[in-house]
């Protein structure tokens, strides 16, 4: 069996550098403006952890906390799913 894998510039992560995105992890769900990624992890700036989405139809997450730390870094590993959420 042949596998193809198209490696794409610009997609994944790094079409969302600088903005507002929303982390789907392992356990916890999480959110902040991308500032950075590499083979291991994604870094956040200003980042929340979602206890409590609330409706997803909704502008704003009905529980999110602010994290007291200016970023936060995520292994990627940990990651199930990611993109722009709640504007």
């Amino acid at each position: 069996m042949k596998t193809l894998i198209d490696n794409l510039q610009g997609e994944g992560f790094e079409s969302f550098f600088g903005e507002v995105v929303t982390i789907f992890g392992a356990i916890y769900i999480y959110t902040g403006k991308l500032v950075g990624v590499d083979a291991t992890c994604i870094k956040l700036e200003n980042p929340s952890i979602v206890y409590e989405t609330g409706s997803f139809s909704e502008k704003k997450w009905k529980d999110a906390q602010a994290l007291p730390s200016k970023f936060l870094y995520i292994q990627i590993g940990m990651i199930e799913a990611f993109g722009i959420v709640k504007q």
